[in-house]
């Protein structure tokens, strides 16, 4: 049984470990109330527009548009969006087994393009072409990040280099519940109430507006999904956080009573021995 000193040793360690990780709980939560917020402002504009471009697919043959055209898939394609950081419980894990689950499945030919260290150094330690990797998002992505990721995945897929390409993040809901999920980016498959184009008037031509708004839905879309995927790993630390600290109170309370019984046992032997002088003396 560990004495009085290791007892309060660890009792401190394990009270210096609880502020650390209720400290990281409330800056998650703050995190967290503005991800989400950007999250909530966000899906209307993507929904509608996905709605549009739905309708103009409709209205005009897809295979005229290079983003919305099918063609034989020689090699499918996989973005990744995990977390740069961990501590967030498994967040980052779940979305690496799915991944990998889909990767085994495949019977075509795959490439991987991971958004976050996690995903990156997981991966690239496997035998998966890693065909781009991006790091350092940070907590709040913004619209040039996701731009720029988007161009990067219209140009490998216009170039050939990927013949379909899929985007696997988590879907936040609450602080409790996020679900990960693969969505298809490219080719364009759109959905949306209504393919019929004929209800609305396009300028100059649904062909035209469609040529426009096709690389703008990719950067929307890769855009929702790095703010889904960031309020997602902000809840996912909040909870695991928030866990930590009371397991910590947990192991305080049980050491605490650790301790005290050895305090008991060490003043009633104290007692025992005065006592037993005591009568030596008499």
């Amino acid at each position: 049984m560990p004495n009085m000193r290791d007892l309060k040793r660890r009792i401190r360690s394990i009270r210096s470990t609880q502020h650390i990780t209720r400290a990281m709980k409330m800056v998650a939560a703050a995190k967290l109330r503005k991800a989400q917020a950007q999250v909530t402002a966000a899906r209307p504009y993507a929904e509608k527009l996905e709605e549009v471009i739905g309708r103009l697919i409709g209205a005009v043959d897809p295979e005229t548009q290079p983003l919305a055209a099918t063609r034989e898939v020689k090699k499918a394609g996989y973005v990744l969006i995990t977390g740069d950081r961990g501590l967030a419980g498994g967040y980052n894990a779940n979305l690496i087994r799915l991944t990998e689950e889909r990767l085994h499945a495949e019977e075509r030919p795959v490439a991987l393009v991971a958004v976050g260290r996690k995903g990156r150094d997981y991966f690239r330690r496997r035998q998966v072409e890693l065909v781009r990797s991006f790091t350092d998002i940070g907590d709040e992505p913004d619209l040039i990040q996701a731009r720029e990721l988007a161009r990067q995945l219209v140009e490998l897929y216009l170039e050939g280099s990927l013949d379909e390409v899929n985007l696997i993040y988590t879907r936040f809901y609450s602080a409790l519940r996020q679900v990960p999920q693969v969505d298809r980016l490219l080719p364009i498959k759109a959905g949306g109430a209504g393919k019929d184009g004929g209800d609305y008037i396009y300028e100059p031509s649904p062909a035209g507006v469609l040529k426009a708004l096709l690389p703008r839905y990719c950067e929307i879309k890769v855009y929702q999904a790095l703010l889904e995927a960031k309020a997602s790993e902000h809840g996912a630390r909040m909870t695991a956080m928030d866990n930590a600290t009371e397991n910590a109170a947990e192991m305080i309370d049980r050491l605490t009573l650790s301790f005290n019984r050895a305090r008991q046992a060490a003043i009633t032997r104290e007692i025992l021995e005065v006592v037993a002088g005591a009568d030596a003396l008499k």
